[in-house]
């Protein structure tokens, strides 16, 4: 076979599972908005969305269609280039980071090994760090473009917020990276595989990145972008239609792209314990692999709903504090206090 002819079947292979992983973030972010509801009607003693479809199953299609049909609706005195791009730059970055996500380890399909990773590239978490920093420029601009004072002050929010909090969010991945060596996701995932998950040697690092992966993603109680009682609905004030849409959507993708990367960061990622000794084919592992995978990202989807319904909002000075004066030292202590560890050790 030529090496033309491999690398069409590697683009066929990529293109498919790009369709599947973009497939299945959607459709995941959707039935996170059923979900949501459902907690918080458990939480506060209600029944939740029961009307459309068998257990109100066909809520989150009938609200994308009632989405998708209403009016659109452009302010005379906006910037209706930026208005347009916002949304969808927000959505662009949310479904970009996906990318390097390992969701299993391999399956063979007629001879040939697929990895189940769209790119496996040796700097994945800088590439996270990366996209997570455009996306920021959605929540920038739609609250710019709309040319209106409670936009734009919710959107410099989220601004400050992202800023803040990413700076604690890399300092405790400094100190993961000290003791795996690499930035490759998919490296620090297998370096886990039948050993020890990386949450025992840095509960403390991973208690700040969930922190700051709760600030990152606008969830309660650090969803100050969206302050109704301050700042009427927050940066997406002016939009409607799928333009909202796409704004609300992006923040559920967030949501699960987060718990996938800490998953695999901190939890072993698509690891069964145990299962190593198991003599069970390639296939059918990878398959357990991607189904424990998922319902790690599950339970986590879980927790950060769970802390909206619990936790009331923060105050912005609080929500500053907390970045700056909290979590950034203890970030730093973090990484002193593995080095020296890893110093003494070795």
């Amino acid at each position: 076979m030529t090496l033309l002819a491999l690398d069409w079947f590697l683009l066929i292979e990529k293109l498919i599972l790009i369709a599947i992983v973009i497939t299945a973030s959607l459709v995941i972010a959707m039935y996170a908005t059923y979900a949501e509801r459902k907690v918080a009607a458990v939480m506060q003693d209600r029944i939740g969305p029961n009307r459309a479809g068998p257990f109100g199953l066909l809520q989150p299609l009938a609200d994308g269609l009632k989405l998708f049909f209403k009016e659109e609706i452009i302010p005379d005195s906006s910037n209706r280039f930026l208005f347009i791009l916002g949304p969808c730059l927000a959505m662009l970055t949310a479904m970009m980071t996906c990318a390097v996500v390992p969701w299993g380890s391999s399956v063979e399909i007629a001879g040939r090994t697929i990895q189940l990773q769209i790119a496996d590239i040796n700097i994945g978490i800088l590439y996270v760090f990366g996209v997570v920093s455009l996306g920021v420029y959605g929540i920038m601009i739609g609250g710019w473009a709309s040319n209106n004072k409670f936009s734009l002050m919710a959107a410099l929010r989220g601004a400050s917020q992202v800023i803040s909090y990413e700076l604690a969010m890399g300092i405790s991945l400094i100190a993961l990276l000290m003791l795996t060596g690499s930035l490759s996701i998919k490296t620090i995932v297998e370096q886990q595989v039948g050993h020890v998950w990386n949450i025992v040697y840095q509960p403390v690092g991973f208690l700040i990145f969930f922190v700051c992966a709760m600030a990152e993603c606008n969830r309660a109680p650090f969803d100050l972008p969206e302050a109704e009682s301050e700042l009427n609905m927050g940066y997406h004030q002016e939009y409607s239609s799928m333009k909202l849409g796409f704004y609300l959507f992006s923040e559920y993708i967030n949501m699960f792209i987060s718990s996938a990367i800490m998953a695999s960061l901190y939890f072993g990622g698509y690891d069964v314990p145990f299962l190593g000794h198991a003599h069970l084919a390639p296939n059918l592992l990878a398959i357990i692999g991607v189904v424990a995978f998922l319902v790690k990202i599950f339970i986590f989807i879980f927790v950060f709903m769970w802390i909206r319904w619990t936790l009331p909002r923060f105050r912005y000075d609080q929500l500053m504090n907390l970045g700056w004066k909290a979590l950034i030292p203890l970030a730093l202590a973090n990484m002193l206090v593995t080095a020296v560890v890893i110093l003494l050790r070795g």
